[in-house]
């Protein structure tokens, strides 16, 4: 399938809107891309290779969109992982169709399935939380695509948190039967509501980054002030070769 993008740095991001997609292959991959992330990949080259190697990359983030602008004179939408997330969950509930829920811990998978039964019933889904560690061994990674396998869902959504997560799923796409893949970290609590998404008040202001930054200092304190001001570092450094 062809999709519009724009030449970002090393990367092209999706330029249209999710409702103008048409998942026909297996194994369509779908990652974000936002300033945290693509400092990361800087530095981790198999990370880079994971999200270069997307599908479909959208720009989760202002900072993305903002460079679009800047450096490509180009108007992109910003797609959250929550975007993502709700536009595949609606798609699956009117065709009656099945997804996997692969990450995050038990209590919260429970959660999630709780919410989905009541707001999406015709989706048939599954669930498995993988142990939390840095590496998984051979075995763990070969329960996980057997359970997934199991299923075969027509979408696999992937809650490790970045990079870990974009990182398993190229790794292992092969092995996978699922017709959509997409990583969305997050989001797994932002829907079980362990870690609500802020509310859209801020969203709209393009303040999401700041009360997350205010819920979770120590968590989250270098991504916004450190790789956000790297990222447009980079951008204001493009900006200023190309003049």
């Amino acid at each position: 399938m062809q999709v519009p993008t724009v030449e970002l740095f090393d990367y092209n991001v999706y330029a249209g809107s999710l409702d103008d997609l048409y998942y026909a292959n297996s194994g369509f991959i779908i990652n974000t891309l936002n300033a945290y992330s693509y400092v990361l990949a800087k530095k981790d080259i198999s990370f880079k290779k994971a999200l270069k190697n997307s599908s479909l990359l959208v720009a989760d983030g202002f900072p993305v969109v903002l460079a679009a602008r800047v450096l490509k004179g180009k108007k992109i939408r910003k797609i959250a992982g929550e975007d993502v997330f709700f536009h595949l969950l609606r798609y699956l509930n009117r065709s009656s169709l099945s997804c996997f829920f692969l990450g995050s811990s038990l209590d919260t998978l429970r959660k999630i399935e709780k919410r989905l039964t009541i707001e999406y019933p015709a989706i048939k889904a599954g669930f498995f939380s993988p142990p939390f560690k840095p590496v998984f061994s051979q075995e763990e990674n070969q329960e996980m695509i057997e359970r997934i396998n199991q299923i075969s869902p027509d979408v696999l959504f992937v809650g490790m948190t970045a990079p870990k997560q974009e990182k398993w799923v190229f790794t292992h796409k092969a092995e996978i039967n699922a017709r959509i893949i997409t990583s969305i970290g997050a989001v797994f609590d932002f829907y079980a509501r362990t870690n609500p998404r802020p509310s859209k008040f801020w969203i709209r202001l393009n303040l999401e980054w700041l009360i997350r930054l205010i819920r979770e200092p120590g968590r989250l304190w270098k991504r916004y002030l450190i790789y956000s001001p790297l990222f447009f570092l980079d951008v204001i450094s493009a900006r200023i070769k190309r003049t």
